[in-house]
């Protein structure tokens, strides 16, 4: 009997919570026609998006409710009201989901108030008939159960109200990809441009100075191999070690544009080369990697290059000797974790190369997954899709 109470009372809440919104709704009829009465005479055509803003936070109140008594999610599909405000009022207007909202606030507004005067009802006659029943006799409650069923039928009610057709749910996933791509190509831009001035830089301060200092030695060693050989002989020499650091520092720069070490090597080989020389005891573990079979250029140099971020951050500021590296082949996907048991507490704004990171897989479609609490362990998930 204890537990048909207390599930009585938490579906007599839930009705309550409903009866509540309910009257909500009856407030937020004057402004409904409020806004109808100015948009209709042009004077106030921008209250119409803000109205609809208001309204889907209604149902989406609804649509917590229903949720957290059903344990169900009940999705939305709404168009975002963006741009200018002709288009958002155009939008407003236009979308489908704000007549399914109205449609719901006033069918809401009468079953509402109904289911919860009906719990009210059944909770007299459960006191009677339940304190008898229950009490007396000793069987099970009979009345009590049905306030648990008027909530479930405000719950189905509203999230047929409320759940949009799937046409609807499909143009909305749509629409989000789309905002998602424009993000996305957004910050492989931003991503590309930073990767060429930092290309420019290089080759400006390193390769161009000491290009420049190698034809001025070069200038005095010719004039002074007639009169001091010896002179220019020394000449000849320091030129000689300025082209070799011209040389490394232009390897430097094609590594960094994509590493000859992939083509030669594979993944698996270049990531092998990389955690040799990071100054960690790397691990490196490998689930399903052939060396027949590659992923396409793009997503090897993009998981190489996450890989050298991950472990130059690991060395930098983790504090950590050990680190452990794992590739992982999907059907479809290349999968890269990086982990170090280091002081953990990484910020992607503070420089820790994160932002770069992300944009630079996000550019591919792919997912960056970082967890680095306070005390450690960091742990960097890359999920790249892949055709093999």
């Amino acid at each position: 009997m204890r537990e048909r109470l207390w599930l009585a009372w938490r579906a007599t809440r839930q009705l309550l919570r409903s009866a509540g919104l309910a009257l909500a709704s009856l407030l937020f009829l004057p402004v409904l026609v409020f806004t109808a009465v100015v948009t209709v005479m042009l004077i106030g055509a921008g209250v119409l998006p803000e109205t609809v803003l208001l309204l889907r936070k209604l149902a989406g109140a609804k649509r917590s409710g229903v949720a957290a008594w059903t344990g169900e999610e009940v999705p939305e599909a709404y168009v975002p009201l963006v741009g200018t405000l002709s288009e958002r009022v155009r939008t407003a207007v236009r979308d489908q989901g704000t007549y399914r909202d109205l449609r719901w606030l006033a069918a809401h507004f009468l079953y509402g108030w109904l289911l919860a005067y009906a719990a009210l009802l059944v909770w007299i006659f459960a006191l009677f008939v339940d304190g008898v029943w229950c009490w007396l006799l000793g069987h099970r409650a009979l009345v009590l159960p049905l306030v648990g069923r008027l909530a479930y039928l405000d719950a189905a009610w509203s999230r047929s109200l409320l759940e949009p057709s799937a046409d609807a749910r499909r143009s909305n996933e749509l629409a989000e990809r789309v905002e998602e791509l424009t993000a996305t190509r957004a910050g492989a831009v931003a991503a590309h441009g930073a990767e060429l001035r930092r290309i420019e830089r290089d080759l400006h301060d390193g390769t161009q100075a000491r290009l420049v200092a190698l034809s001025m030695r070069m200038g005095l060693a010719r004039r002074a191999y007639d009169n001091n050989p010896d002179a220019a002989r020394k000449l000849l020499d320091d030129a000689q070690d300025q082209v070799e650091e011209a040389l490394t520092e232009l390897r430097h720069v094609v590594r960094g544009i994509h590493p000859p070490i992939l083509t030669d090597r594979g993944l698996v080989g270049a990531v092998r080369a990389l955690a040799a020389g990071s100054g960690l005891d790397v691990e490196v573990a490998e689930k399903g990697m052939r060396d027949d079979v590659r992923a396409p250029a793009a997503v090897e140099a993009a998981a190489y290059f996450t890989v050298a971020e991950a472990l130059t951050n690991a060395a930098k500021h983790s504090g950590s000797r050990r680190a452990w590296v794992e590739l992982a082949r999907t059907p479809r996907a290349l999968s890269i974790t990086v982990r170090d048991e280091g002081c953990g507490g990484v910020d992607e704004t503070g420089g820790s190369g994160l932002l770069g990171m992300r944009r630079r897989i996000a550019a591919l479609d792919g997912i960056v997954r970082a967890s680095s609490p306070i005390g450690g362990p960091t742990t960097i998930e890359v999920e790249l899709p892949c055709v093999w």
